[in-house]
């Protein structure tokens, strides 16, 4: 059995046509790109058909003035930090990944696969990104505009553990009664007092956590089905279409049918034209 060579290569030495380029993670206290080396990507990516980076790769796509102008995503624990070197660029801390023209960017290392999975897509159609999705073992396809943290994730700061207990319910359960006083009675309080610990605890009154949990639940199933309002209200724990679309509107300043038309992801057409494979002779 031969033993691979290994061989450090410059990106100054990289030729030939680049389609798509991808910047990986870096640390970013160490990124400080030569004359050189900014020529290179300003040049390379000025001719390349999309550019991207995952994680903190966005500090070179940044650093090279690519994302002048742009809203980009990076990690969440880098966003200050990412905004104050580069004032220029509009850095969204929320999304799992976004899409600026050609420019494209991603939030954590995970959500570099998700990024790809979209690429997949675009040239190949859902069919085969689904194919791939199945290889790794992952969730196809989380839209860019996917936070990288739900609610319920963001929320669990607490120490108590029937709250804890609580919150999990609740997530399973978006269809019960989830008023305060069932709410209350559930973890053996009163309503006043549980009002007043939960708010402490959680960072907000239950009610509105109650609405924003069921709000990410109806933007799930937006994005990804195509089930009727007055289907997704029930399925959500809303007492109708209604009811779910003013407050869905309050939230997010757009109507349900505005946001399933804009990312829903089932059935999507691809952002960019299949790329035409050479005919064989």
């Amino acid at each position: 059995m031969r033993a691979a060579i290994c061989r450090r290569t410059s990106l100054l030495d990289t030729g030939g046509e680049i389609d798509t380029l991808l910047v990986p993670g870096v640390q970013p206290e160490k990124v400080q790109l030569s004359p050189a080396l900014l020529r290179w990507f300003r040049s390379r990516a000025s001719e390349c058909r999309r550019v991207g980076s995952i994680c903190t790769g966005a500090y070179i796509l940044a650093q090279a003035g690519l994302l002048d102008g742009k809203r980009a995503a990076t990690h969440w624990a880098f966003v200050n930090e990412l905004s104050s070197r580069f004032p220029k660029v509009s850095i969204d801390g929320n999304p799992i990944w976004i899409r600026d023209g050609n420019i494209y960017s991603s939030a954590g290392v995970t959500s570099g696969i998700d990024l790809s999975l979209a690429l997949v897509e675009e040239d190949h159609g859902q069919k085969v990104a689904l194919e791939v999705a199945r290889m790794l073992v992952v969730f196809l396809c989380r839209p860019g505009n996917q936070a990288q943290f739900s609610v319920s994730l963001r929320e669990q700061r607490t120490d108590n553990r029937p709250l804890r207990d609580l919150q999990v319910w609740i997530v399973e359960n978006l269809q019960s009664d989830l008023s305060t006083p069932a709410l209350a009675a559930r973890v053996a309080m009163s309503e006043r007092n549980f009002q007043r610990v939960f708010t402490r605890e959680i960072g907000k009154p239950p009610a509105l956590y109650v609405e924003e949990l069921r709000l990410e639940a109806v933007r799930r199933k937006l994005e990804g089905t195509h089930r009727g309002l007055e289907e997704i209200a029930s399925a959500c724990g809303f007492n109708s279409a209604d009811v779910m679309s003013r407050s869905f509107q309050r939230h997010f300043k757009t109507t349900p049918a505005d946001y399933r038309a804009r990312f829903r992801t089932s059935g999507a057409r691809p952002l960019f034209k299949r790329r035409k494979e050479p005919k064989t002779r």
